[in-house]
């Protein structure tokens, strides 16, 4: 990054004499670390940076985009005059012309998620130690266990976001994340468990919940456990989703079909604003802040638009109140920015991508929720899935219990769950009180990648379950 105080006041200056319309500059650097274990073998320890200057120009009603890895300011003022250049190039191609950009409550100043520095200051062989360690622990922890793996990444990153119409914005964050796997044995038979855990902020952000010891005595005793369990019964069943599981749910299911962009092409959520689509237990938000509890893998004060990353209610009480947005949208739309327009390198333009999605706590125990299942299940670890536009989906889980009368029974090798997201929240009749970001580690896919996390209660729901018989 420039070494400069301000960092917003040195990019501004490359604006000077080409203030015609509108125009977006996003001074971004990234630095990566990351080291990865298995076997007892290390198989990668990396550390890569790299930073440049993405550029928006809107002109003739469409944008036009370039970007510099150069930090000298020719440079960005020829990427300004290259994105100029590409936005009347494309300008009688574009069947809806942008006739103007939503106003917005654009930042001005710095703005710093803690952690930082307590990262930067942490060695890679430290972080080597930490990842060897925890891979040994998962290995040795069962005679069962043939083989374990252990990863650890973080991300650094610093932006400087300056816009014509008043965006001054600096910020910075650190985004770490450690994964444990572990593959247990019995004969031929194999079984794989896994823990992760994915954070804004430092190392306590990071373990808010467990430990590394505890992440890999967990991964190792679902891969055991998995060995000798049985096989739900398929069918349409009352279930309890963990946190984990309900963040899976919001994001895949839910968020996705509510990116402004997603609605405008057709998804299940458009037209439907006013409309009772969940249960009135369910309110279902996306916020730029960690909600409930520090650390939460989205995090962002700012989006790459300069907006405020605020928080939004999706679903308010059942009912779906808002959809997200950038400024292009919320101008079609005839709303205010929602802060979620989000880029992943300076190359990138920014696109709408969620920060943190969940369902907010209710009012339940625990052992209340449980009391209301006479013959169903008990879900948790995800494992994989996926979702359409129209919110149907099917979701693995790494961990499922019988529950008969509210008591819980052994476990048994994890289950698909399938169905219509907005069909699974009007079912919904019991939230829990207490609540948990658990979707932090890995990325998410949209054209780029994105950091976010997702999470909530406990929730109470009817799906349709794959298993045998």
């Amino acid at each position: 990054m420039h070494t400069q105080e301000d960092p917003t006041a040195w990019l501004a200056s490359a604006l000077v004499g080409r203030e015609d319309g509108f125009v977006e500059l996003r001074l971004h650097r990234k630095r990566q670390r990351s080291v990865a274990v298995e076997k007892g073998r290390v198989d990668a320890a990396m550390s890569t940076e790299h930073s440049g200057v993405g550029v928006r120009v809107l002109e003739g009603g469409t944008f036009g985009f370039a970007s510099t890895g150069s930090l000298e300011i020719e440079a960005i003022r020829r990427a300004i005059d290259d994105a100029r250049s590409a936005a009347r190039a494309s300008a009688g191609l574009r069947r809806a012309r942008i006739e103007n950009l939503a106003p917005a409550q654009l930042a001005r100043g710095r703005f710093e998620v803690p952690g930082y520095d307590e990262l930067e200051g942490r060695s890679l062989e430290e972080l080597l130690q930490l990842v060897l360690s925890t891979e040994a622990r998962a290995r040795a922890s069962s005679g069962s266990v043939d083989s374990a793996s252990c990863a650890y990444t973080e991300v650094l990153e610093e932006k400087a976001i300056v816009t014509t119409d008043g965006a001054r914005a600096w910020l910075r964050h650190v985004r770490p994340e450690l994964r444990v796997g572990a593959i247990a044995r019995d004969g031929a038979q194999l079984q794989r468990g896994s823990r992760s855990v994915g954070a804004t902020g430092g190392w306590e952000c990071l373990f808010r919940a467990a430990g590394a010891d505890q992440l890999a005595d967990e991964a190792a005793r679902i891969a055991v456990d998995r060995l000798g369990a049985g096989y739900p019964e398929g069918g349409r069943k009352r279930v309890l989703l963990s946190p984990a599981l309900v963040g899976l749910l919001t994001h895949e299911a839910i968020g996705h079909t509510v990116e402004a962009d997603f609605v405008q092409s057709g998804s299940c959520a458009a037209g439907k604003l006013g409309q009772r689509v969940a249960s009135e237990l369910v309110t279902l938000c996306d916020s730029g802040a960690s909600e409930y509890t520090d650390g939460a893998g989205g995090t962002l004060p700012v989006d790459d638009e300069g907006v405020f990353a605020g928080r939004t209610a999706i679903i308010e009480q059942g009912v779906l109140k808002n959809y997200l947005h950038n400024r292009e949208s919320a101008a079609h739309f005839g709303v205010a920015p929602t802060g979620n327009g989000r880029a992943w390198e300076y190359q990138n333009e920014p696109l709408i991508r969620m920060r943190n999605t969940y369902i907010e706590p209710g009012t339940s125990t625990f052992e209340q929720l449980l009391e209301g299942i006479e013959d169903g299940y008990l879900l948790d670890g995800p494992a994989n899935g996926q979702a359409d536009a129209n919110g149907e989906f099917m979701f693995g889980t790494q961990e499922a219990y019988h529950v008969k009368n509210g008591v819980v029974g052994p476990l048994l090798r994890g289950v698909n769950l399938s169905g219509r997201a907005f069909d699974v929240l009007a079912s919904v009749d019991g939230v829990g009180r207490d609540f948990r970001w658990d979707l932090g580690s890995g990325h998410c896919g949209k054209g780029q990648p994105a950091k976010v996390d997702a999470g909530g209660p406990w929730v109470r729901c009817e799906v349709l379950l794959g298993g045998r018989g």
